[in-house]
């Protein structure tokens, strides 16, 4: 599974390169993630890249078993002053290939998943490399709710991508380009305005 990091490092420079040419109000924006702005998103990213293992078990303790607090947490800790800051901070830790106890393929989905909470609310737009966004896709589909994934959602509808051949879950079919299905999946309800099929109304009582 070490083919994971170079499709992160790659993620993580590209937005890097992106935020490198956003004004200072675009930072305040609100991104697609409740309640967090874009500078807040980037500071997640900072505390992902960082959190080794037996961290993230201690800050899980910390946080009193919260996963939502222990983000919060960790935001607060990587948060700059300014976003400049926050940016280097962001460059600093590119490289890394620290995780927390999950499936490696995770990382895939956090780089993607949160690159689109930033980019969407700012009209930015990048071509993820088709095999990383199915990737994501998959492990959505195989991880449960309660930590952040769609398992059970692919048990009552089945997303099919248009320009991948992905085809999971049972019921109702769920259909649009893979990236869409994959913010979907993660709770993003942006992106059903680019899903059609009979069971987008059953996808969208679920989020």
């Amino acid at each position: 599974m070490t083919d994971v990091w170079p499709i992160v490092h790659a993620e993580r420079t590209a937005l890097i390169t992106d935020l490198e040419q956003l004004a200072d109000p675009a930072w305040d924006e609100s991104s697609l993630c409740e309640e967090w702005t874009v500078h807040d998103v980037v500071a997640h990213l900072v505390d992902s890249a960082v959190t080794t293992r037996m961290g993230f078990l201690v800050g899980l303790a910390l946080a009193r078993f919260d996963f939502d607090r222990q983000n919060d947490l960790g935001v607060r800790r990587e948060r700059r002053l300014s976003a400049r800051a926050t940016l280097e901070r962001l460059r600093g830790v590119a490289e890394r290939t620290s995780t927390p106890p999950a499936p490696l393929d995770s990382r895939i989905v956090e780089e993607i998943v949160h690159g689109e909470d930033i980019r969407r609310p700012l009209g930015l737009t990048r071509s993820y490399p088709g095999e990383a966004v199915v990737r994501a896709l998959h492990h959505q589909s195989g991880t449960p709710v309660k930590f952040g994934g769609a398992k059970e959602t692919v048990s009552v509808v089945r997303v099919m991508a248009t320009d991948s051949d992905v085809s999971i879950g049972e019921g109702p079919r769920v259909s649009g380009p893979a990236l869409a299905l994959l913010l979907a999946l993660s709770g993003r309800r942006v992106a059903l305005a680019e899903l059609d099929g009979p069971g987008v109304g059953r996808l969208a009582n679920g989020l």
